[in-house]
Parts: structure tokens; C-alpha cells; sequence
């Protein structure tokens, strides 16, 4: 029998830094079989669209029903009836705006969401926005398995994760600098604003991200959950360098279950006018305007639902119970704040940023910070988080500061430039 192949050249533009005018070029060899294969899950995935939106940024949005989104796909979910009662909001006034921006004296808004809002277009009512995945995204992963998926990765208990305590890095080539709860806390929910900044990346299948965790189950074993929400500059998932609105799920330590953002099956959107895994625009700027975004998980107390609501009592969608072992009951564990992948792939620390790029010790407008940490409790109440701990495991590469003030409540500085003009960075 005959074996066909073909030859895919892709051009991706992602304006890194330490080559900012070039493009990464590279080819892939594809068996027929391999490629039908690909194009079977695409199918899958890209549900037929009642109306599709070109980005001015290249995204393709299709308004797709919501009774036929990705998510109603998954086994535990066959009989499941998307909630229409909208959830219960924890007991504390949101803010007001979207996206803030921020300026030293003063605090000004601006009526832009994500990229794809700028040529006017709307999904109509009854359908949710879902940017379309293509063969090119399929071919930039390492395989159709882990496409869409964070790579399979130990994790050691934070409080086991301190400087003498064994190399998390090197581990698994992911660092991070973030605050956490204690662990063995009942916790329903967490919210945070995230400043929001276009990190450089050095290698394709590296990432620089920033999120709120919520955890429960062993960190060490292979029963991790854990919902995750943010922003992430992804070329390997996304094929260019912009910051944008993810989410994520695992209840398996990462291993086989959850994806990024529509993916795969499990995540229900409601929304119509925000589509996860669209650029967020606009985004800060060195000693300029600064922008951020305010994220909120909650678990419904009715339903049991955790819902992720985006900017004030803006719902953007939840993760059904059902797709989960110890969420299904609570959280023990928050976690806010930044996280790179080092890979070496120059036998040296990468020069990822993080956040800004530029440290804590830089403060406001210089480096990107979490402000107003807070948590949901049994009562469905938010209140500020007064006990964290931070951890940073590298911080020659990237740090963290917190601090607290009443406007911002509970908040840090996190960051770093990784290795680039850094020579403390090892």
C-alpha cells in the first residue's frame, strides 16, 4: 500500500523580542491518514456556524447555536440542561467596567472588550461566539492528543515548594510567581483584576500566562482539579504573540481530562458577546495607560455549577459539577499570579516574560500587578484575602511583592524578564 505524505509550511509572525522582525518558519511532514485524522477532530470541534465573524486580527468567530456548542459532547453531559436561571451572585457590588484603565491620579474607562468587537459585528441571540480552530493550530502541537491541552506536569504541595524543597523547575520546565490560600480552606469561588500586558516569547511552544487557580485534590498524585481563568500570550495554541481571554480545566493532574477554552467538550458558554481564546485589546504600556480585566469564579450555591463571570455581572459561561470529583463539593486551594514555560531550548534559561516583563520591586505602571484578591465563602460572600503566601521559585528570573491598601485591598506585584538583559538569570 502506497503512504502519502504532505507537506505543510507554516508562517508564523510573532514579533519576540530578541528577533522582533522575524517570522518562525517550519515545516511539518504529514501522513494522509494522520492529517484525515486531524480534520476528523477539527470537525468535531468547529461546530457549523449560523453566522461567522472575521477579526480584524485574523481570528475567525462563529456564532454557533448554543445547544450545539463543543461542550454538550462530553459523556457525563448527554442529559444535561444548559441553566437558564442565572446563578447567585455573591454577596459584594462588582465592579462597573469591563476593562479599566488606569492612570496614577485618576481612573478613566474605555469601552473596548476583545479584538474581534471592532468591525461592529454581533453573534445574534440564541448562539455563542467560538473562535474557530484550523489545521495550521492542530499542526504547531506536538500531536492531535495534546492539542489544546497544558503539558502533563508535577506538582509539589506549596507548602513543600520553598527554596530548599526539590526543583519544581527543572521538574517540568514551568515557574511561576504567584499568592496562595492555605491549603485545606472550604472555599466557593475567588475574583482578582489582572493587569493586563503582551509579554515577548522566545520559542514557539513556550507561554507566559496569568490566571486564578481553583484547586481541590492531591497536588502530588493524579486526582488534581482544578479550573483555571486569565490571560496567556500562546503561540503554539494560538499562532501569534497577543494576550488572550483563556480558560481551563483538568480533574486528573493534567494528565488525559480538560482543555483550554472550547476545545474540547465539558465548558458551557452563555455569552454572546465574548469569545474565549480572543485577543483582549487594548493592553498596558510602560509608564502608560494601564489596563486590567477582573475575572470571578463562584460556584453556584443553587446548582452547584461554577460559573466565570468577566468584568462586572458580565457571564460569560460554567463548568457543569458534573465534570468533577472534589470540585464537585469545593475548593481547598486559590492560587493568583504568573506562570511561564522555560524549555532551554538554548541550553539557557529562557527569555519569556512574565507579566511586564520588568520585576515587582518596579510598582505600578512599570510592573503588571493582581489587585483586590478575593474569595467566595460557604455563604456565597466574597471578602477580601487577608493571609497569603507567595511563592516564586526562580526569583533571579521573575518575583513577586504583596501588599495591602484600602483601594486596592489584597494585592502584588509579579514578573520578570526570564534571561533577556538579565544576567542574574541563570
Amino acid at each position: 500500500m502506497k503512504s502519502f505524505f504532505f507537506f505543510f509550511f507554516l508562517v508564523v509572525g510573532l514579533g519576540f523580542g530578541i528577533n522582533a522582525s522575524a517570522s518562525l518558519n517550519f515545516t511539518h511532514e504529514v501522513s494522509s491518514l494522520r492529517l484525515q485524522r486531524m480534520q476528523k477532530h477539527l470537525d468535531k470541534i468547529n461546530k457549523p456556524a449560523v453566522l461567522t465573524i472575521e477579526s480584524s486580527d485574523g481570528d475567525i468567530i462563529d456564532c454557533v447555536h448554543k445547544k450545539r456548542q463543543p461542550a454538550l459532547d462530553h459523556p457525563n453531559l448527554k442529559n444535561h440542561k444548559i441553566q437558564r436561571e442565572p446563578p447567585e451572585f455573591p454577596k459584594m457590588k462588582l465592579d462597573k467596567l469591563i476593562i479599566n484603565e488606569k492612570k496614577e491620579a485618576s481612573i478613566n474607562t474605555r469601552g473596548a472588550w476583545q479584538t474581534w468587537h471592532t468591525n461592529g459585528t454581533r453573534c445574534p441571540k440564541g448562539t455563542v461566539p467560538i473562535r474557530r480552530s484550523t489545521l495550521q493550530d492542530v499542526l504547531r502541537s506536538k500531536s492531535l492528543f495534546d492539542f489544546g491541552k497544558k503539558q502533563q506536569r508535577r506538582r509539589f504541595p506549596l507548602n513543600r515548594r520553598q527554596s530548599n524543597a526539590p526543583d519544581v523547575v527543572t521538574e517540568n520546565g514551568h515557574e511561576h510567581a504567584i499568592a496562595y490560600t492555605g491549603a485545606s480552606q472550604s472555599i466557593y469561588g475567588a475574583r482578582a483584576t489582572i493587569n493586563v500586558w503582551d509579554p515577548e516569547i522566545e520559542v514557539v511552544n513556550e507561554f507566559s500566562l496569568s490566571q486564578i487557580w481553583i484547586l481541590s485534590g492531591s497536588f502530588d498524585g493524579s486526582d488534581l482539579n482544578s479550573i483555571e481563568a486569565g490571560w496567556q500570550v500562546s503561540p503554539e495554541l494560538y499562532g501569534d504573540s497577543k494576550p488572550r481571554l483563556f480558560t481551563y480545566w483538568t480533574t486528573d493532574s493534567y494528565q488525559a481530562t480538560g482543555c483550554y477554552n472550547l476545545l474540547c467538550s465539558g465548558f458551557i458558554q452563555t455569552n454572546s458577546k465574548i469569545a474565549i481564546g480572543a485577543a483582549i485589546s487594548p493592553v498596558s504600556s510602560y509608564t502608560g495607560n494601564q489596563y486590567d480585566v477582573t475575572i470571578l469564579v463562584w460556584k453556584d450555591p443553587k446548582l452547584g455549577n461554577w460559573w466565570m463571570g468577566f468584568g462586572d455581572n458580565t457571564l460569560v459561561g460554567y463548568w457543569p459539577t458534573e465534570l468533577f470529583t472534589h470540585l464537585a463539593d469545593r475548593a481547598t486551594m486559590v492560587e493568583w499570579g504568573g506562570e511561564v514555560v522555560n524549555s532551554r531550548a538554548n541550553d539557557g534559561h529562557t527569555s519569556t516574560q512574565m507579566g511586564s516583563g520588568k520585576f515587582a520591586d518596579e510598582g505600578f505602571g512599570k510592573a503588571s500587578y493582581f489587585r483586590n484578591l478575593e474569595v467566595v465563602d460557604a455563604d456565597n460572600s466574597l471578602s477580601s484575602v487577608e493571609d497569603i503566601s507567595t511563592l516564586a521559585e526562580n526569583t533571579k528570573c521573575y518575583n513577586i511583592k504583596s501588599s495591602y491598601n484600602n483601594e486596592w485591598g489584597t494585592h502584588f506585584y509579579y514578573g520578570g524578564p526570564g534571561s533577556g538583559n538579565n544576567p542574574g538569570c541563570p
